[in-house]
């Protein structure tokens, strides 16, 4: 198996390496990844500016300024040849459940590794004690894949309790659950005097139930969430149309 590894914590972050490590037991890993941190850069491409890459002594390869959809891109289309068989994306330091998969660059490395045509998992702990419980999982999950394929077409959003792995409860396949709305926006001044603006942290939960990611990681349970990039509402399709019937909505002048 040829994996491609990225994240959105860093080329150097633990969750990376500790699962690069494990991952290399079983498959050839290239590990490409941004420089630095771009976590929340959710699907951002680069596409003003060129993109520079940096090889280390150990062969992990450092997109500068890249984000990780870059870096799945380049990893895909020009540094992993023969291509990869699958794309790995994680570990992320910190969960990434319900609305968090919008704005994750951890989930937006996977999904830009399924638009290319590839299976692609997303791994993240919750937490940043242990990883090697998360990447205990990811191989398992991995093994299991090869054992019996599963063509989804689809992204694996893989949730891990930040605990040892004997606490761990086993598996659950689970739905997205919702936060609460974020609006805390932190104010201050610069040196120079002018006003700046940090964005506030996440939001409480407001969906939490059983079938939930966030039950799951709760309860001590490894979350599993199919993700799809298709976002159309087809249950409110048909809604749709008999509302533009019935509203008559007119062509402008």
């Amino acid at each position: 198996m040829r994996i491609l590894l990225s994240n959105d914590d860093g080329v150097f972050a633990p969750g990376i390496q500790v699962l690069a490590r494990e991952l290399r037991k079983m498959a050839n890993v290239q590990i490409v990844a941004p420089d630095r941190n771009r976590s929340g850069a959710s699907n951002a491409l680069t596409l003003e500016a060129p993109l520079r890459t940096f090889t280390h002594s150990n062969g992990d390869i450092a997109v500068m300024m890249g984000t990780p959809t870059d870096c799945v891109f380049l990893g895909v289309n020009a540094l992993m040849q023969p291509k990869p068989d699958i794309v790995v994306s994680g570990i992320n330091a910190g969960p990434n459940l319900g609305d968090d998969v919008i704005y994750s660059g951890t989930v937006a490395a996977a999904m830009e590794g399924r638009h290319l045509g590839l299976p692609a998992l997303a791994i993240s702990l919750n937490g940043q004690r242990h990883y090697d419980t998360a990447a205990a999982a990811g191989c398992a999950i991995l093994q299991a894949l090869q054992r019996v394929p599963l063509r989804t077409g689809r992204v694996l959003n893989i949730n891990v309790p930040d605990l040892p792995m004997s606490e761990i409860k086993g598996y659950r396949v689970t739905r997205c659950g919702r936060r609460h709305p974020s609006d805390q926006v932190i104010t201050q001044k610069d040196p120079r005097g002018e006003t700046i603006y940090w964005i506030g942290p996440l939001a409480g939960v407001l969906d939490a139930g059983p079938d939930t990611d966030f039950s799951a990681i709760e309860q001590g349970y490894i979350s599993i969430t199919v993700l799809d990039a298709d976002l159309t509402a087809h249950r409110t399709q048909e809604k749709l149309a008999d509302w533009l019937k019935l509203a008559e909505v007119a062509l402008p002048c």
